[in-house]
This record gives structure tokens, sequence and C-alpha cells, in this order.
């Protein structure tokens, strides 16, 4: 007699978890919204979200915060995944908000921080009470401290110590009128099992994530590629490198890293073996301070 095994995989048990953060806040929410921005972590989320509603639609709107620096493949495979699967597509456009004058740009060239009134005007004008984010616990200090429910106060701020229990996975969505909540289905998710998830689920990713040629200049020891955004300055050299993006954010923010990752097998390979998180080793700017990402939080960032 055959004995069937009936204990889920690592990766199956990741998705059962949240697959049930999703369906949690779809029943509670008044209005939920993910973000999703055409990264790998956001497009393993709203692969996600179809898996927990299908056959039927995703039962709410996707949001993508546009801070006008983006890498043009990210975009292309944004609009395509939105198209597919038939959602809306909310944008929060930075540049408009400039234009406006209703925030005005950092002289270093980060507009991280300017996101955030942009993000908070959003969901004041369409009236969202949780927001699905692709963040994950191991990518920042910050971030490892954060519940999956992550409350925010009328103004969009974080209080840390001010954090609800989430014993044996309940949650507790009730939020007061102004009152938000960020939800993370990613948290225990780690940048192995993302990729794993990717080669299993044949995701379409941006090809940025894979290596190629591309022309780099070295600043501070991390790789920028040359781009509408970045160019050479005086005395520096562009150098031509086999490079890829571990993570995508601004595009002239965001630094590539040596490899010759090719495919999905060989970036699950390469990443076995790292020992710096993504984000410490590819973006600028998380380099203001060590305590960088979790001010953004406190002021009202995903």
């Amino acid at each position: 007699m055959t004995t069937v095994d009936h204990r889920l995989s690592q990766l199956q048990a990741l998705e059962a978890e949240s697959i049930h953060v999703l369906r949690e806040v779809a029943a509670e929410s008044e209005r939920p919204v993910l973000l999703f921005s055409g990264g790998k972590d956001s497009i393993v989320m709203l692969e996600l979200a179809r898996k927990a509603f299908g056959p039927a639609r995703i039962p709410f709107p996707v949001m993508h915060v546009d801070t006008g620096l983006n890498f043009p493949e990210v975009l292309e495979l944004r609009d395509k995944r939105v198209a597919e699967l038939g959602v809306d597509l909310v944008v929060a456009s930075v540049p408009d908000a400039i234009a406006a004058g209703t925030v005005r740009e950092e002289p270093n060239g980060s507009r991280n921080r300017i996101q955030t009134p942009v993000l908070l005007d959003a969901v004041e004008q369409h009236g969202f009470t949780a927001l699905f984010g692709g963040a994950r616990r191991d990518e920042d200090k910050a971030r490892a401290k954060e519940r999956v429910f992550s409350f925010r106060d009328e103004f969009g701020q974080w209080d840390p110590k001010n954090q609800r229990p989430e014993l044996w996975d309940l949650y507790n969505g009730r939020t007061h009128l102004g009152e938000s909540i960020r939800v993370f289905p990613l948290s225990n998710w780690t940048e192995l099992d993302i990729w794993g998830y990717i080669a299993q689920e044949e995701i379409a990713i941006p090809q940025l994530y894979l290596a190629r040629e591309r022309d780099v200049v070295d600043r501070a020891g991390m790789l920028y590629a040359v781009n509408e955004f970045i160019t050479p300055r005086d005395g520096e050299q562009v150098l031509h490198e086999s490079v890829r993006y571990r993570t995508v954010g601004d595009a002239n923010l965001t630094a590539a890293v040596r490899s010759t990752a090719t495919s999905v097998d060989e970036v699950i390979a390469e990443i076995a073996v790292t020992r710096l998180t993504e984000r410490g080793a590819t973006r600028g700017d998380d380099k203001v301070s060590d305590a960088a990402m979790e001010d953004r939080k406190k002021e009202g960032y995903f």
C-alpha cells in the first residue's frame, strides 16, 4: 500500500499563507488595493492574488506610485500584466505632483521620500483602506520588525512600538475613520523563495533581472548602468560588464551587480550562496543612514 505524503513543501506553505492573507483582507477591508510596480516581488504578489480569487477577476485595483524614473522594461511588463488580468490600474504620479507644486524634488536626485505624500494623497483620493505591499522581512531590519498587518494612523504614519499581536495567524484588521493598514503577504518569504516560485510557476519577469553585457559606471563601489537617467560624470570611466539587477527601483539610484546568470535557474544558484541582501547591495537611496528605511516608514512609506 502506497503512503501519500500530505506535507507541504516550503513554497507550498508560503503560497498558502499568502493566499490566506490576501483573502482575509479582501473579506475584511472595504476598499483594498495592491501596490504593483512591475518588480519581482509585486509580480509574485499579483500572481498570488490571481490564484487566491481565480477563476474570478481580482476583486481590487492595483496601484503604482510612478516616480518618473522607472526602467522602461519594468513599465512595459506592468502594463502587459495588468492588461492580461483585466485589473484596474491606478497611477499616482510623482512628476505630476512636482509640476503641481505639492512636492519638491530633493537635490540628491532621489524621489523616494517625496513618494510618500503622493501615495498618501492617492490613498485619500480613492478611499483605499488597505494596501498590499511586496515587502519581505529579509530585506531590511525595519521591515524585519514590521507585522504582516501594519497599521497606519490618519497621517499614514507607522509606530513600530504600537503593533498588534498576530498570534496563531489571526489578524485584527479593524481601523478607525481615516486610518489604513499596509498588508505584506510576502513577509515570510526570502529572496530565494521568490526566485524559486518564479521558476516553479514560470512567471514572466523583466529582463533586467538576468545578466547581460551593459555599459556601467562605478560610483563608490556600486555599478550603475548608463541610461537616460545615468550619464558618466567628468573623470568617470564607462565599463562594459556582465551585470544584472537584484532589485528594481528608480533607474538613477539602483545599481547592478556583476553576474553571469542568464536564466532563472542560474540566478537561484547565485543567490543561494550570497550573504548580502539585494537592497544592501544595490539601493543607493538606502545609503542615506542606517535608519533610512525606518524613517521613511514612520512618515508613511510602504
